[in-house]
Parts: structure tokens; sequence; C-alpha cells
């Protein structure tokens, strides 16, 4: 890649989780890393800038307008957006930085939009060099880091991978996020009409690379089950429909270290006994009826009076009590009794706080040069794995270790 003038921009500076992503990397910012805020508006630009007591460069770009996209992507190595929902805002950046080798991290859980841009700019972004990695906040990073790290992990205790591994919620504060309700609301809308999104949505396999789009395993864990390895009651995890098709696609990416047979799942533990039975039952009814709900355009409609809206976000203070607590099984090909349970602890609200400081990290690391992989689609794990993993506990409050 020629000499660019910025190592970093961060599109969508003005927004709430930019801002965010903007406090950690100005704290962040190694010596002499050239950086820039970007946006539509210069005025909503420059309020930031001096909020933030900072007087980076500022760069104006429209998602609607594609030549100012373009500039923007040919200005810098590496591009961090905030922009969503992706499927509406981030079409143009991904195909600039892919034809322009640029960089790029992002914060989608579209996975019909990921597929389009896999499917539509792998052979760009391999021709130019550029690593496109999607998914650099609470999804997919703690499952995605976290089942390689559990990999990692097994591995050294007993010179085996894991067969399979199970991703368990145990516990977590924080308030529901303005641009994933966005998101999963376009892709809602987007399902009800049209059946190819519709399918893709559903399909465990739809982030395989193409041609390896099947393979073994159950789809989204929807009922309450009783976990024996955990001893708890299960719900289904709102994240799961993004993170298990992530992690399968790190599988790949790294050529199958786990075996083309691997299976993940993931759930939120909910506690033994009746009363367990009975927070999984409540848990799964409810997000049935909500998604049911959500699938009515009239109810739709009306839900986004009630639902945060993009661009709001939780206090700091309530940032800053926020937290995430994650826990891996992975286990064992033959002896479950050498089976290894890590956790993935944040000491942030997950969808604000944590996701800002691993999306910042992820593009620091990005502008670092950190990553040793050719250019593509990649996921979190495959395109930056342990240099991540280190930024994160160093400087992110994300931890990971075995119990």
């Amino acid at each position: 890649m020629a000499d660019r003038e910025f190592d970093l921009i961060v599109y969508g500076a003005t927004g709430f989780t930019g801002r965010l992503v903007c406090e950690h990397i100005l704290d962040r910012a190694p010596e002499g890393l050239r950086w820039a805020l970007a946006g539509r508006s210069e005025d909503k630009l420059r309020g930031v800038a001096d909020d933030l007591g900072t007087d980076v460069p500022l760069v104006i770009a429209d998602s609607d307008d594609r030549a100012s996209v373009e500039a923007m992507a040919a200005r810098t190595r590496v591009v961090c957006t905030t922009v969503g929902p992706y499927a509406l805002h981030g079409t143009s950046l991904v195909a600039a930085c892919a034809e322009a080798g640029t960089d790029y991290c992002d914060l989608p859980g579209e996975v019909p939009w990921m597929r389009e841009m896999i499917d539509t700019h792998q052979d760009a972004a391999r021709r130019s060099g550029a690593r496109i990695v999607f998914s650099c906040g609470f999804d997919s990073i703690p499952s995605d880091l976290g089942t390689w790290f559990a990999q990692q992990q097994m591995m050294a205790h007993h010179a085996v991978h894991s067969p399979a591994v199970h991703m368990r919620l145990k516990a977590a504060r924080g308030a529901a996020s303005g641009g994933p309700v966005a998101s999963m609301l376009n892709q809602v809308e987007a399902a009800t009409r049209d059946r190819e999104t519709r399918r893709v949505l559903f399909d465990p396999w739809a982030l395989q690379p193409a041609g390896e789009r099947t393979g073994p395993g159950t789809s989204d864990a929807v009922m309450p089950t009783y976990d024996r390895d955990f001893d708890a009651w299960t719900g289904p995890f709102v994240m799961a429909m993004i993170n298990l098709r992530v992690v399968r696609r790190s599988n790949a990416l790294l050529g199958y270290p786990w075996g083309r047979e691997f299976r993940y799942d993931e759930a939120v533990l909910l506690g033994g006994g009746p009363l367990g039975a009975v927070k999984a039952g409540a848990l799964t009814g409810a997000m049935g009826i909500g998604m049911a709900g959500l699938a009515v355009g009239p109810i739709r409609r009306l839900a986004t009076r009630f639902l945060p809206s993009s661009g709001e976000g939780p206090s700091a203070e309530a940032r800053r009590r926020g937290f995430f607590d994650i826990r891996l099984l992975a286990e064992h090909p033959t002896d479950r009794s050498k089976d290894v349970m890590v956790r993935v602890l944040g000491d942030r609200d997950p969808g604000y706080g944590s996701t800002a400081k691993m999306l910042g990290e992820s593009a620091l690391s990005l502008a670092a040069g950190e990553s040793e992989v050719e250019g593509g689609m990649w996921t979190p794990a495959s395109a930056l794995g342990q240099p991540l993993r280190d930024r994160l506990q160093r400087y992110a409050g994300v931890t990971f270790e075995v119990i």
C-alpha cells in the first residue's frame, strides 16, 4: 500500500458509539498516529473534536455520495466505521475499501448484508490487499476470540483441538444499544419482503466461504434446555444468530484447525431448579413473541417509538457499572474429564463501553500492521488473533482466562 495521508479514519464520529470509539483512540493513540474524524457534517465533527479537546483533521463523507466515500478510503490505511444499519449505509464504504486496498473494521450484526459483501467484494479485496474485518464489538469478539482462546488452551494442555465449544452468557449488565436495534429492525423488515434474505438470515452456514456452506451441527438454540455441563437451565441468546456464523467462519478461514465437524452453540445461563426452568421458559417465550411481533409491519413501526434510537445510549456512569461474564466450555475429543473451561470478562456495558474499546483496539491493531493475513473478508480471530487478544487485555478491560 502506497503511503496515505492518514493511518486511521473513524467514520461515524458524531454518533454515540462513534464518539466513544474516538475517546478511546484519543486516549490510546500511539505517538505519531495520523488519524481523523469523518462524517457528513463538518459542524458536528468540529463539535466532537472540541468536546474531545483535540485538533485532529476532519473528513467529510456521506454514504449516499459514493465519490466522497471513495475519496475517504483512498486517503487512509484503515477505516473504522460505526455507521449503521450497514445494509443501508455501509455497502459503498466496503466496496471503496476493497477496491482501494484500505483495511476496514466495523460492528454489523447483519448476516445477510455480511454475506452479500463477502460474495461481492472478496475477489477485489484479495487483489488489492484490503483486510475487511467484520463484527469487532460485543458481537462477535467475545465469542470469536473466546473460542479461539479456548482452542489454544485445549491444545496447550492436551495437544488436541476441541470438536465442540459451548458458549454461555453467565451474567451481564447494560442497556440495549440503539444501533443494533436499528440493524435488527432493518433485517426483519428486509426478511419479510424477500425470501432469499430470510433464507440467509436463518442459515447457520451463511457466512462460510463459497462452496462450503453446509455442515454438521444444530442451528440456533431456540428452546429452554437443561445443560448438565453447566448444571443450569438455558435460554436463547439474542446474539447467537450472529456469533454462531462468525465463529464457524473463523474456523473455515483458519483452515479448519478445529475440524470440519466442529460444533458451536450459545445460550444464556438462567440457574438451576424450578426457578431456572421458569426463567428459561419466560425468556424463550418473550423472544419468540417479540420476533413474531416485529415481523408485522404496524407492530414494528409502533415498537420503534419505544425502542432506543440509533445515536442514543446510556450515561457514562451506567457504562461504568456495566459488565459481561461469558463462559466457554471446550470438549476434549475422547476424555470429558479433560474439558477446558475459559471465561471472557468485560469491565464495561457490552453494547457501548466494551464495544467501543473492542472496535477501537481492532482499528489500532490494523493501523499498527499487526495482521499478517492477505486481503479478503475476515473475522476478528482469523485476522488479528493474538495481537488483538493482547491489546484487549492490556487496554480494553476485556480479559481471557482459564477457570
